[in-house]
C-alpha cells in the first residue's frame, strides 16, 4: 500500500488543522493507521492510531482532547483532525499503516511521506 499525506501548515496557536492520508493499492481497509511525528532532537512518536474497522482508537496523552482520528474506507482516507494547537505540536507528521496491532512503531510497514505542521505563539 502506498500512503500520500497531506494538510499541513503554519498556523497560530489554538488553531485547527486537518491531516488526511489517503491509500492506494489493495486492502487498504485492511490495515490498521497510525499517525505519526517527527521532532528534531526526539525519538519519533504515536500520536494517534485506529484499527482497520475503527473500533479501537487510542492518542498520545499529549493530544488527547484536542486531536481526532478517523477513516473513511469508502475513501481509502485517514484523517486527523488537529484542534487548539500549540507550539509544542510543531513537528512533521506522517502516517502509516500496519497489519499488527499497532501499538509500536515497529508494527507499521508502510509509511507515507511527511507533512510539516508548524504552530507559532
Amino acid at each position: 500500500v502506498q500512503l500520500q499525506a497531506s494538510g499541513g501548515g503554519s498556523v497560530q496557536a489554538g488553531d485547527s488543522l486537518r491531516l488526511s492520508c489517503v491509500g492506494s493499492g489493495r486492502n487498504f481497509s485492511a490495515y490498521g493507521m497510525g499517525w505519526f511525528r517527527d521532532t528534531p532532537g526526539k525519538e519519533r512518536e504515536i500520536v494517534a492510531r485506529i484499527n482497520r474497522s475503527g473500533g479501537i482508537i487510542a492518542y498520545a496523552e499529549s493530544v488527547k482532547g484536542r486531536f481526532t482520528i478517523s477513516r473513511d474506507s469508502a475513501k481509502n482516507t485517514v484523517y486527523l483532525q488537529m484542534n487548539s494547537l500549540k507550539p509544542e505540536d510543531t513537528a512533521v507528521y506522517l502516517c502509516a499503516a500496519t497489519r499488527g496491532i499497532g501499538d509500536r512503531i515497529d508494527d507499521y510497514y508502510f509509511w507515507g511521506q511527511g507533512t510539516q505542521v508548524t504552530v507559532s505563539s
